[in-house]
């Protein structure tokens, strides 16, 4: 962990125009910046950088923050990573919190098994570039293959010596240990003690995670051999897990963002020849069926996926299988048949960009159609078989989350079947009902029945804590944290507490704490609520700024919230401020902040009346005389309390100042 004094030293140090800038083409525009945004495609720019503020946002896609959440989300790092990127940016020491010994441990064995898979990948690359069998062998193929040689240095391609212990002996003297060449998967331990190398005499395909960091191998040998299995994989281990990596995602993240669309194919050279073609966001399952962990790493960055498939028939029912989990995590899936004979490798090879993209969208199409004519052509007119393929889709339609998408299909399905819709309905319902069952009679683990506040309002860019449903008063709440981010030290009126005593101000943050304590009120909105609360215990410190604590805080879901109430989507144009003086929002602070309030304590006393109103229908059916006498009266005092409210609604509100 990094020490708060180093996180606010980084924070401090990051301006936001500088680092946006790193990646954006940015212009000025009055007292902000503009620029293309870089989590979508647009020709106008909408993405804006208020330097004053410390924030980005573009108000096309609601993607922004300061500047970490900035870093965060282009080169998808964890909150720590980004906050060391920027701090190799400007220079800054990080300096991490004492860890226990047990930590120290974990922590040592992971670093190092990074570290050895860092030094084998440079190994096995210099290697190839360098050594005669290297350069004869392995890149003999890799221009076989149709590689260039940029292509071969970005995906870090290498090779490993046709010897057996080549790599095992060269690690083991340049100081690396045995243990770690072991559980790294990179050698293999006999019997007697001495160990030799997994991948010795195949080219090498190093895999990274999301950040970059080299935690697998695969090696193809090139040899040709039954007795040898043509690809070799690292095997599981601390660092490396393998449902969930994809191939390639560390280099196709940022396209994926950019073009809302991942393209899933099967094997590395799918990926790296696509890449070649120009089309980058691209990434491979490896040849195993996917996982839950793998789509949710997809589901990351977009909800398109085109799958790409060559002519293998047996291959294509093979794998749809394991497409149906893409359906039920919510991703809209297309398939994308390629011409015989063609797979992604080469078919990429034979095409430019824009003529590979044009071929996908001419001829994908969704899954739920695909599936179905692929089936069609199987049953053909069997009965039997027919019956067995309603059913399968059927299945894959139920696990659809979006009932509006269901539906279509249904529609489709019940045209290309010639199925009653009632029909499919109903099946579909069935297995959706026993779905439910089966969920419902799973044991629910302790910690869901009370989720954190970072459980409940999400983590991540903009939008998502704000996003969070299920909170009865979310509205009126946001409102009222909206003016404390955004005002929270203005004074909003003075008041003198005796005829002796000075006036004393009010800032908006002191008279919205006031009044929520004046009625016990407490926010619902776990989010909003730490809001509150990190208000309350540091807006005394000397030099407080609201907007810019909370739009720089080091909660990413404090300052992407901060964010959202900080940014105005239109701005009065100098042409018409000046033709009539406009009054600013800060200019009627003692008017709607107070309004907000009272907005707040209505919609919850209303609330409160209707809950009575169902109290007191049971206790007439209880014909409880006692307890609907209580009732009325704690009705009567609460409509009391609503018709002073409302006439206050209905008013101006002005406090003397």
């Amino acid at each position: 962990m990094i020490d708060q004094i180093t996180v606010d030293k980084i924070i401090n140090a990051a301006q936001i125009v500088e680092v946006v800038s790193d990646f954006v083409t940015l212009r000025k525009r009055g007292v902000n910046y503009v620029g293309l945004c870089p989590f979508h495609d647009e020709r106008t720019p909408s993405f804006s950088v208020s330097p004053a503020k410390g924030i980005c946002k573009c108000f096309s896609c609601g993607k922004g923050g300061n500047a970490v959440n900035f870093v965060m989300e282009h080169e998808q790092l964890s909150y720590y990573e980004a906050l060391k990127y920027l701090a190799r940016k400007y220079h800054i020491e990080v300096i991490e919190k004492e860890l226990t010994p047990e930590e120290i441990a974990h922590k040592n064995d992971r670093e190092s098994m990074l570290a050895l898979n860092k030094y084998a990948q440079a190994y096995f690359s210099n290697i190839l570039h360098h050594s005669s069998e290297g350069k004869n062998v392995g890149m003999s193929y890799f221009h076989e293959r149709g590689f260039r040689e940029d292509i071969v240095k970005k995906f870090q391609l290498g090779y490993s010596l046709d010897q057996r212990d080549s790599f095992s002996v060269e690690a083991l003297s340049k100081g690396y240990k045995k243990e770690f060449l072991t559980k790294t998967g990179l050698s293999i331990e006999r019997d007697d003690g001495k160990i030799y190398d997994r991948f010795w005499g195949r080219v090498m395909f190093p895999v990274h995670t999301l950040s970059g960091n080299v935690v697998a191998f695969g090696g193809r040998v090139l040899k040709k051999d039954d007795k040898t299995a043509k690809y070799v994989n690292s095997p599981e281990s601390e660092i490396y897990h393998k449902s969930n990596e994809l191939y390639g995602i560390f280099f196709a993240k940022q396209s994926i963002v950019k073009h809302d669309r991942c393209f899933l194919v099967e094997g590395y050279t799918d990926v790296i020849s696509m890449h070649q073609s120009g089309v980058e966001n691209v990434v491979a399952s490896s040849g195993t069926s996917l996982t839950q962990g793998q789509i949710r790493l997809i589901h990351r960055f977009t909800e398109n996926v085109t799958v790409i498939y060559d002519g293998d028939a047996a291959g294509i029912k093979a794998s749809i299988r394991g497409i149906d989990m893409l359906l039920e995590e919510g991703l809209n899936i297309k398939v994308v048949l390629l011409p015989p004979g063609e797979d992604p490798d080469s078919f990429a090879k034979s095409q430019n960009a824009s003529d590979f993209i044009a071929y996908i969208d001419a001829h994908q199409t969704d899954f739920i159609r695909f599936k179905t004519g692929l089936l069609l052509e199987e049953a053909g007119k069997d009965p039997i078989k027919r019956a067995a393929l309603i059913g399968d889709l059927v299945r894959s339609i139920a696990i659809i989350p979006n009932s509006i998408i269901r539906s279509v299909y249904v529609k489709e399905c019940s045209v290309l079947l010639d199925v009653d819709e009632k029909l499919l309905y109903a099946e579909i319902g069935k297995t959706r009902q026993t779905k439910q069952e089966r969920e419902a009679a799973k044991p629910i683990p302790v910690t869901s029945l009370s989720p954190t506040p970072e459980e409940a309002s999400m983590a991540g860019m903009p939008g998502a804590a704000s996003s969070v449903a299920g909170y009865a008063n979310q509205d009126e709440e946001r409102n009222i944290i909206r003016y404390l981010v955004r005002y929270g030290e203005q004074v909003l009126y003075y008041v003198k507490p005796d005829e002796q005593s000075e006036e004393v101000p009010v800032t908006v943050g002191q008279y919205i704490m006031d009044e929520l304590a004046r009625d016990n009120l407490v926010l619902e909105h776990p989010l909003y609520a730490k809001i509150l609360e990190l208000f309350r215990e540091n807006a005394s410190n000397e030099g407080f700024v609201s907007e810019h604590f909370f739009g720089q805080h080091p909660d990413p879901q404090v300052s992407c919230l901060a964010t959202d109430l900080l940014t105005d989507r239109y701005v009065l144009s100098k042409i018409y401020s000046k033709m009539s003086k406009v009054e600013e929002e800060s200019d009627r602070l003692i008017e709607l902040v107070p309004r907000v309030i009272f907005e707040y304590k209505n919609k919850l006393l209303l609330a409160t009346i209707k809950d009575k109103m169902v109290e007191m229908k049971k206790a007439n059916e209880q014909n409880n005389i006692e307890r609907q006498e209580e009732l009325m009266q704690e009705i009567g005092n609460l409509n009391v309390i609503k018709s002073q409210l409302a006439k206050t609604l209905g008013e101006r509100i002005i406090l003397k100042l």
